[in-house]
């Protein structure tokens, strides 16, 4: 087997384990009812995100010397350019978090701070929806 079609195979066996790991969170996170615990909620969720980043980032490679492999591997797997995975503006929020908070406090000057909240219900005064940074609505998983 030539160097090329081991690599291909070692980044497809990645995506394999990737996708795993965040089908597993997801049903972990699918699975917390009642009584559920915060860490484990958003423990599930960055698990998701961290996985599905990395997906992304094998097939949409950040690096340029790197876009044919990305290219060769989506066509593979038949993935469409216009994947939802191509997007890692949600997972970049979440790995940049320091980044946020630092934003936040710079450019606002309100007092009101809301992170890590799960609610599914709209506020009924008010938009304290720019307020809120990281949510997360059980109700229907978004």
């Amino acid at each position: 087997m030539n160097q090329k079609a081991l690599s291909e195979m070692v980044f497809l066996s990645d995506i394999v384990l990737q996708s795993k790991i965040a089908e597993l969170a997801a049903k972990h996170l699918s699975a917390i009812k009642d009584n559920f615990d915060q860490i484990e909620v958003w423990s599930s969720i960055q698990s998701i995100l961290v996985a599905a980043g990395n997906v992304s980032k094998i097939l949409w490679p950040q690096e340029k010397k790197y876009a044919v492999r990305g290219k060769r591997l989506r066509e593979l797997l038949k993935v469409d350019d216009n994947n939802i995975l191509s997007d890692r503006s949600l997972r970049n929020h979440f790995e940049h978090y320091d980044d946020r908070i630092e934003k936040w406090f710079k450019e606002k000057s309100s007092a009101v701070y809301r992170d890590l909240v799960i609610d599914p219900f709209k506020p009924i005064w008010g938009d304290a929806l720019v307020n809120q940074h990281r949510a997360y609505n059980p109700l229907k998983h978004t």
